[in-house]
């Protein structure tokens, strides 16, 4: 069977990559959003999907409108593409969709976050039906994916990736009979806004060590140790500590409820470190986070 691929996001490429990888079906195109700038130089930067396709040698075309001109193929493979599709190419041919989370809950931009933040202990990946509105077709196949009291956003992407791909040839080659979804229980996953990403150290720790894990290892949360800015990739909470937004040794911040200990972090300007590496290069360990 050749499709057309439609997607932009890192778990976009990787399906890419998987999906040609394993040649249950061909790739006959790829369509991806067009070049951003990005970074401190603002440079045209491709979307990861973009660079997959170039990687693998696949035809690629990234317009404004991609609904406007459907690329040839049998059947379409959309994931985390990031446009409303709409006619012509919904009606052009069979398109599928494949989604991390247990729809109906968390349809929409940022399903993974929003399931650990909100401390889901389970969600899933869906192969969908494309429909205008917006993650609501019809389910072909699904796994369900249990969220560890560890995990965070790129173990449950792994996974996703892991038993979606196989659920997205299954879904092409098999047509499997559709399910609708169900009315009740519909939530959505918004996209995440940049100050939704500052650690609030009155807020109880177990809250935000799943801040924490829901925007590692791609976004990271913020937080400033004695006005400072940094990123906190990892972290555990703890029973007891300090005071809220007081900081005790070992990087043990303390919030309303609880405390946590800051395990990796990234200092403004600076890569990635674990907290005692971060530690023996001050002078004087830090007292305050806000």
């Amino acid at each position: 069977m050749n499709v057309a691929y439609f997607g932009t996001s890192e778990f976009g490429a990787d399906v890419l990559r998987a999906l040609v990888e394993r040649g249950a079906v061909r790739v006959a195109a790829v369509v991806s959003q067009p070049d951003r700038p990005s970074g401190r130089g603002r440079a045209l930067t491709p979307p990861p999907v973009a660079a997959a396709a170039r990687e693998l040698g696949l035809p690629l075309a990234q317009p404004k409108d991609a609904s406007a001109e459907p690329p040839e193929a049998e059947a379409g493979v959309v994931v985390a593409f990031g446009q409303i599709l709409r006619a012509p190419l919904l009606g052009a041919y069979p398109l599928v969709n494949l989604h991390p989370s247990a729809l109906p809950r968390w349809r929409g931009a940022a399903p993974v976050e929003r399931a650990i933040m909100a401390g889901d202990a389970e969600t899933a990946v869906a192969v969908i039906e494309v429909a205008p509105e917006l993650d609501a077709g019809p389910i072909l196949a699904e796994q369900r994916i249990p969220i560890g009291e560890h995990d965070d956003a790129g173990a449950v992407r792994r996974a996703a990736l892991e038993l979606g791909v196989p659920l997205l040839e299954r879904a092409l080659l098999e047509r499997p009979q559709p399910r609708a979804q169900d009315e009740q229980g519909i939530t959505y996953a918004r996209k995440i806004e940049p100050a939704e990403r500052t650690l609030d150290w009155s807020r109880p720790a177990a809250e935000l060590d799943r801040k924490v894990r829901a925007l590692s290892p791609h976004i990271g949360a913020r937080t400033a140790l004695d006005g400072r800015p940094c990123q906190v990739w990892r972290a555990r909470p703890l029973a007891e500590g300090p005071g809220a937004g007081e900081v005790g040794a070992e990087l043990v911040v303390g919030c309303g409820e609880g405390a946590l200990q800051i395990l990796e972090l990234q200092p403004s300007g600076k890569g990635r470190m674990a907290a005692a590496d971060f530690l023996r290069g001050l002078r004087d360990p830090p007292v305050r986070a806000t």
